[in-house]
């Protein structure tokens, strides 16, 4: 997958109260092709009554959203963009925004 934990991604499509919305991936899932964003895709679930809860009560927390729904999001440039690998010189394989409003900028890993 392109898209990686600590990405600044851009929601693309989906429900339209979550769309164009930015924020970083919490959690990858390359099995089911899906991550997880902060504040985006907020659903509400029921937690019964534990010790380690013991008040129960309706809790909020993020659904994972498919990779495809996301574009990754250059904050040095302000625009969402889709990625693409390419090899350096040096042989050293890495990620690079394909905008041309970015250009060819280098993302560098942050997880």
């Amino acid at each position: 997958m392109k898209i990686r934990k600590g990405d600044m991604v851009k929601v693309i499509s989906g429900k339209d109260k979550f769309q164009n919305k930015v924020g970083r991936v919490l959690k990858v899932y390359p099995d089911k092709d899906k991550v997880l964003v902060e504040g985006v895709n907020i659903i509400k679930k029921h937690a019964r009554p534990t010790q380690k809860n013991p008040q129960g009560g309706i809790m909020q927390q993020e659904a994972p959203i498919h990779v495809s729904n996301v574009l990754y999001y250059s904050t040095k440039f302000n625009v969402a963009t889709k990625v693409g690998y390419k090899f350096l010189e040096d042989g050293k394989k890495v990620r690079y925004c394909k905008n041309p409003k970015c250009q060819g900028e280098i993302i560098q890993d942050n997880a």
